[in-house]
């Protein structure tokens, strides 16, 4: 599993979801919908219409992966923090019931505000 209270090395950027979308296809439930998703160097993080998976890749070869499905029915509060002149970089932080506090840092050119408005519909 990922360890999230460590933070993030890398920033996640936004990704083309044709990139990662056969990566996790094997583990999306009927009618689960991927809306967003975000890549570091090789980890990278997707959105569903259900839940967040974060993968962590593995190994020299990259071919082991680890899975870690975060599901908005357990999100209790989130925030989220905009880039601004000097910091160029966006936060997410997401608490989770029984897993505590779960932080995602992102490039500045993410649009960190629509991803807070899909989090609340699926939480509020």
């Amino acid at each position: 599993m990922i360890d999230f209270s460590n933070g993030s090395v890398f920033k996640l950027n936004p990704c083309n979801p044709s990139d990662v979308i056969p990566e996790v296809a094997p583990i999306l439930i009927p009618g689960e919908n991927v809306l967003a998703c975000f890549k570091a160097v090789r980890d990278f993080v997707v959105f569903t219409d259900k839940r967040l998976i974060a993968v962590n890749v593995q190994g020299m070869t990259g071919k082991k992966r680890d899975f870690s499905t975060l599901p908005y029915s357990k999100i209790q509060a989130f925030s989220i923090e905009t880039a601004g002149t000097f910091d160029l970089d966006a936060e997410l932080e997401l608490w989770f019931s029984g897993l505590g506090r779960v932080r995602l840092e992102f490039k500045g050119s993410s649009n960190i505000r629509q991803l807070g408005q899909m989090i609340a519909s699926y939480t509020l």
